[in-house]
C-alpha cells in the first residue's frame, strides 16, 4: 500500500482545535506570561553583529517579535497538557487561575500590580509589559518562599522560547531564523523520485495502523496466521516470537531471530519513517520521532528526557556516536555484579558483529564548528581528545541525525537489523502501543512462577476498534528503558527491581561564543557531525567518570535552555546562534530514579555525581577559552558568564570556582541548573538471583517463563559513554540464547 508521507515531517502545519482544556481566563493569564518572556522591543535596542545573511527587515521583525503571537501560548498550553505529569497540568491551571484575578495578582505581584485607577489593582495581564517582566525575574530569582511558582514559570519558559522558535508555517519556515543565522538542513532538498522506493526499506514487512483501513486483511497479507475473534473485539495473531519495540534491542532481537528462521512481529507505539519521510525541522521532528514529543521533565523539574519513539527507536534519531563501553565498566559488572556475560568472548564478539552490522567506522574526514573548538582547545590545553567512531561513513558531514537521517547514511536499527528482519519474514506493526502482557500459572516447572503467553495490544488509530492479541512461544519488551517497567509492572509482575536503579546520565552545558572574525573556525554550530571527538576528565583527586563531548541543538531547544534575564538579554543570546557552541558534561551517575507508572519518572543525584559534573562542567570552560572563545558561561539561571579578553589567569580560576552543579528550579537555592538526559538505561537490571536484579543473565524475567527485556533497561548500572553499542551488544547476546533455546525446543 502507498502511504503519503506524514504532513509535520513534510514541514507542513497542523489544523485542528488545541489539545488543552485551559479556560478564557488561563488562556488570557498564560498569553501574557509568554509575551513578557519574550517581549516585543523597540527597534535598535538589540545587538545586532551584522552578520552575512541577515537583512534589515529580519532585524526589524525580530525586535518586534513576541511569545505571544502565532498561537505559541495555545501550543504552550497543548504540551502543558499532553506533555506533563497531571500535577504539572493543575499547578499551572492554578496559578494562571490565580493570577487572573486581582487579590491572587496582589498575593503574588505585590506593589508592581498596583495601578492609578480604581481599583488601583491590576490582573497580571493588565499589568504594563515592563512589570510583567520585572515579577517574573523576582519569581526566577528571589521567591524561595514560591518554590513551586517558580516551577510553573521555569515550565513555561521553557516551552514558549522552544515553540516560538521550532515552530514552522506553510512554507516550512520560521520568521526568525532568518536574525538568528540559522537555515534549517534539507530546507527544499528532495531525494530523486528513483530512490522513493529505496529509501523506505521495511516497506514490505511493515503494517502501519495510522493509515490502515483494511487491518486483518493486510496482516494476513504480510503471511501472519490471523483469526477474528467478533465476540471479544479481538484479532488473535500466532506466531514464534513477539517484539515490544524496535530500538538498539528490539531491533537487533527482531534481526537476529527472524534470521534465525523464527516468526518474528514486532509492535512499535512510533510511525515507520525513512527518507523523504523526513523534513529535518526541529518542532515537526521532535513532535513526531521522540516520546511525548520531545523534551519532557522529571517529577520535580530538576531534569528534562529525550527518548527516540519511531521505527529504530533511539538509533534513528541519535547523535550516531559509537563508543564501546569502558573495559573497567565490563569488569565491574563481571565481578562486582556477578555477571559473567560482559567478561566472555561472546560478548567480545557480539560487539564486533554490532559494529560491522551498523557500518562503523573509526574516523571523519571533515569535523563540524563544534568539533573543532573542542578538539583545538583540547590541544592547546595538553589534553588528550580521541575521535569517536559513527555508524556512518567517513565523509558523513550532518548536524541533523537527531531529527532522521534523510540518506540512510546513519545506519539505525530501521535501516540495518530491522531489515534484515523484514527480509527474513518479519512483519512490523507501527502505530500501535502495548497495553499488557497475558500471564498464566507456570506449568513447566523450572523455578518460575507464571508464564508468558501473549502480547495485548491497541491501535492508536481510534477507527481501529479491534484489540490485537499476540500470540508467541517467547515473548520480548524492548520498549525502553521508560517505558518496559510500566508494561511489566501493569501486567502484573512485583520484583522489586522493575522500575528502580534508573540511571540517565545527566548533562549539564557550558557555552562560548566565537565571533566570524574568527577565521580559524569553519561552519555554524549546527553543521557537521554532531560527536566526531570525545574528552575524557581527568584530573588529580577526582573519583568521578565525566566526558566531554558537543550536542545538537536547533534554535528551540537552544532557546529553552538558555538562561533567562529579561526578554532584552534572550533576544541578544539568540542573535549570537550561529556562533555559540556548546560543550556538555555527561557524568557515570551513581545516583538512580524511578519508574513505575508512565511518565512520572523521578531521580535522585548522588553526592559524588554532582561533584563529577561540577569537574567536567569546568573543564569545558576552560577548553571553550582555550579554543579562542571571547565569552563563555553556564545554563545556571543566573546567566553566569564572563567575557575572556583582557581577562587574568587568576579572574579565569576565579569564576570557575563559582560554577558548580546546582539543584533544578524545585530546590530552595536561589540559582539553578536544568539537567538533560538522552540515555535512560538499568531500571529492570540483570542480577544473579531475583533478589539482585529483574531478569537474569539471558535477560528473562525471574518471575515470568518465556519472557525476555532486551533494551538498556537490563544494563547493571551507567555505562558512562554513549550506550548504543553496549545496548545493541547485550541485545545481540540475549537474542543469540533465544534463538539457542528455540531451536532446541525449551
Amino acid at each position: 500500500m502507498e502511504r503519503e508521507c506524514h504532513p509535520l515531517l513534510r514541514g507542513g502545519r497542523r489544523e485542528h482545535k488545541y489539545g488543552h482544556e485551559f479556560s478564557a481566563a488561563e488562556m488570557e493569564s498564560l498569553t501574557s506570561v509568554c509575551e513578557a518572556i519574550l517581549p516585543p522591543l523597540p527597534l535598535n535596542s538589540l545587538e545586532v553583529t551584522g552578520k552575512d545573511g541577515q537583512t534589515n527587515k529580519a532585524i526589524q521583525l525580530f525586535h518586534i517579535a513576541s511569545g505571544s503571537q502565532n498561537s505559541v501560548p495555545e501550543e504552550v498550553a497543548e504540551h502543558i497538557a499532553k506533555r506533563t505529569s497531571f500535577e504539572a497540568v493543575i499547578l499551572v491551571r492554578m496559578v494562571m487561575t490565580i493570577i487572573s484575578t486581582r487579590p491572587g495578582t496582589l498575593l503574588l505581584c505585590g506593589s508592581l500590580c498596583f495601578g492609578d485607577r480604581w481599583p488601583f489593582i491590576n490582573k497580571f495581564s493588565q499589568i504594563s509589559l515592563e512589570k510583567r517582566e520585572r515579577v517574573i525575574q523576582r519569581w526566577f530569582r528571589h521567591y524561595w518562599l514560591f518554590t513551586l511558582i517558580r516551577l510553573v514559570f521555569v515550565l513555561i519558559k521553557i516551552l514558549c522560547l522552544y515553540v516560538f522558535f521550532s515552530q514552522v508555517n506553510g512554507n516550512a519556515e520560521n520568521p526568525t531564523w532568518e536574525a538568528l543565522g540559522y537555515q534549517a538542513a534539507g530546507t527544499g532538498e528532495s531525494l530523486p523520485q528513483s530512490d522513493q522506493k529505496k529509501s523506505r526499506p521495511l516497506q514490505n514487512g511493515v503494517v502501519e495502523t495510522t493509515h490502515e483501513t483494511t487491518l486483518l486483511q493486510n496482516l494476513k497479507q504480510k503471511g501472519l496466521k490471523v483469526t477474528a475473534h467478533p465476540e471479544q473485539n479481538t484479532y488473535k495473531i500466532e506466531c514464534d516470537v513477539v517484539i515490544v519495540g524496535s530500538g538498539c534491542g528490539g531491533g537487533v532481537a527482531a534481526g537476529v531471530l527472524a534470521s534465525s528462521g523464527h516468526k518474528v512481529v514486532v509492535v512499535e507505539k512510533g510511525n515507520y519513517f525513512h527518507g523523504t519521510d523526513y523534513s529535518l525541522l526541529e518542532g515537526p521532528s521532535l513532535s513526531e520521532l521522540y516520546e511525548q514529543g520531545g523534551p519532557f521533565p522529571t517529577l520535580n523539574g530538576e531534569m528534562m528526557l529525550m527518548a527516540g519513539s519511531t521505527v529504530g527507536g533511539g538509533s534513528a534519531v541519535n547523535w550516531s556516536a559509537c563508543i564501546k563501553p569502558p573495559k573497567s565498566v565490563l569488569r565491574e559488572w563481571a565481578e562486582e555484579k556477578k555477571i559473567l556475560l560482559f567478561s566472555t568472548p561472546r560478548y567480545l564478539s557480539a560487539m564486533e558483529a554490532v559494529c560491522e552490522r551498523i557500518g562503523v567506522t573509526e574516523r571523519c574526514e571533515r569535523e563540524g564548528f563544534q568539533n573543532q573548538i573542542l578538539r583545538k582547545g583540547c590541544e592547546k590545553l595538553g589534553l588528550d581528545v580521541e575521535a569517536v567512531a559513527r555508524n556512518a561513513t567517513e565523509s558523513h558531514y550532518c548536524g541533523s541525525c537527531g531529527y532522521g537521517c534523510r540518506t540512510g547514511n546513519k545506519k539505525g536499527t530501521d535501516s540495518t537489523w530491522l531489515v534484515d528482519a523484514v527480509e527474513h519474514g518479519a512483519v512490523i506493526i507501527t502505530g500501535c502501543k502495548a497495553e499488557r502482557l497475558v500471564l498464566e500459572g507456570n506449568k513447566h516447572g523450572g523455578g518460575r512462577r507464571k508464564t508468558c503467553l501473549a502480547v495485548i495490544a491497541k491501535s492508536l488509530n481510534k477507527s481501529i476498534t479491534k484489540t490485537l492479541r499476540i500470540e508467541a512461544k517467547v515473548t520480548v519488551s524492548a520498549c525502553g528503558s521508560l517505558l518496559t517497567p510500566p508494561l511489566l509492572i501493569s501486567s502484573g509482575l512485583r520484583n522489586k527491581h522493575i522500575g528502580r536503579n534508573l540511571h540517565l546520565h545527566p548533562v549539564l552545558m557550558a557555552w562560548g561564543y566565537f565571533p566570524e572574525s574568527n577565521p580559524e573556525l569553519e561552519g555554524k554550530p549546527y553543521e557537521g557531525g554532531i560527536i566526531t571527538s570525545v574528552h575524557s576528565v581527568r584530573s588529580e583527586g577526582f573519583n568521578g567518570r565525566a566526558i566531554i563531548e558537543s550536542p545538537a541543538l536547533g534554535p528551540g531547544l537552544f532557546a529553552a535552555l538558555c538562561p533567562w534575564e529579561s526578554g532584552l538579554d534572550i533576544k541578544n543570546r539568540m542573535l549570537k546562534y550561529d556562533r555559540t557552541a556548546h560543550l556538555f558534561s555527561l557524568i557515570r551517575d551513581q545516583g538512580s530514579g524511578e519508574i513505575k507508572h508512565e511518565g512520572r519518572i523521578s531521580y535522585k543525584f548522588d553526592r559524588l555525581d554532582r561533584e563529577t559534573m561540577k569537574a567536567g562542567l569546568r573543564q569545558a570552560l576552560r577548553i571553550l577559552v582555550a579554543a579562542g572563545a571571547v565569552e563563555v558561561g553556564t545554563q545556571q539561571s543566573d546567566g553566569q558568564r564572563i567575557k575572556c579578553e583582557g581577562i587574568t589567569e587568576g579572574e579565569m580560576e576565579e569564576f570557575l570556582d563559582k560554577v558548580y552543579a546546582a539543584e533544578g528550579p524545585k530546590s530552595m537555592v536561589e540559582n539553578w541548573n536544568t539537567y538533560i538526559s538522552a540515555h535512560q538505561m538499568g531500571s529492570c537490571r540483570m542480577g544473579v538471583s531475583e533478589k539482585e536484579g529483574a531478569v537474569d543473565e539471558n535477560g528473562e524475567s525471574w518471575e515470568a517463563e518465556g519472557l525476555f527485556v532486551c533494551d538498556a533497561s537490563v544494563l547493571p548500572s551507567a555505562v558512562g559513554v554513549n550506550p548504543m553499542i553496549t545496548i545493541q551488544s547485550t541485545a545481540y547476546c540475549i537474542s543469540k540464547k533465544i534463538a539457542e533455546s528455540l531451536a532446541k525446543g525449551v
